[in-house]
């Protein structure tokens, strides 16, 4: 699997700036979300700490959310990126923002976000995901979040399949920072 950048936005910056990583459970968003904040010297959000309680209880019960259970929850986040953004503050969040319309509700008037979208290859995906014991998202549901995904059309392609420090270094470069 390649590693791209594809279309990335001309005048990014890490000044005041918002970086999604992005993809489906398992994919390593959260890990390498906190690993880049750390780098980046910015704020992190983790938006399954977002998520009600229902929706959890239905992921956990193996039941796959529906755009209906999404809407709240990308509403709560975007309210938040735009407070942080209204401060000055950049930040990194991970988020699935599987589709489209996903991500216009969490950037709706965000201001030139970043996308990071972590593409694995299903075989690693399963097994990060069978591997890990402490999230509510079971293994069973990765075919529902594949089935869902919108490949973004503006966005830095990262092969995640790659160790966490290749996928770090690989978007520092594609944002020339260090």
């Amino acid at each position: 699997m390649a590693t791209e950048p594809a279309n990335v936005p001309a005048n990014h910056s890490t000044a005041a700036s918002t970086f999604l990583v992005m993809g489906p459970s398992g994919c390593g968003k959260t890990t390498i979300g906190r690993i880049l904040a750390k780098h980046l010297r910015i704020g992190f959000i983790d938006a399954d700490d977002f998520h009600g309680s229902q929706n959890r209880a239905k992921m956990a019960s193996g039941i796959p959310l529906d755009d209906d259970d999404r809407l709240p929850w990308l509403i709560r986040l975007n309210g938040e990126l735009l407070r942080r953004q209204q401060r000055g503050d950049s930040v990194v969040i991970a988020c699935s923002a599987l589709k489209e319309s996903y991500r216009k509700n969490l950037f709706r008037k965000v201001l030139d976000p970043v996308i990071i979208w972590l593409d694995c290859s299903p075989a690693v995906l399963s097994r990060r995901l069978t591997e890990r014991t402490d999230h509510f998202m079971p293994p069973e549901l990765l075919q529902s979040q594949l089935d869902t995904l919108e490949p973004p059309t503006t966005s830095i392609r990262i092969d995640g399949d790659l160790s966490e420090k290749q996928i770090v270094r690989t978007i520092e470069d594609a944002l020339a920072i260090r």
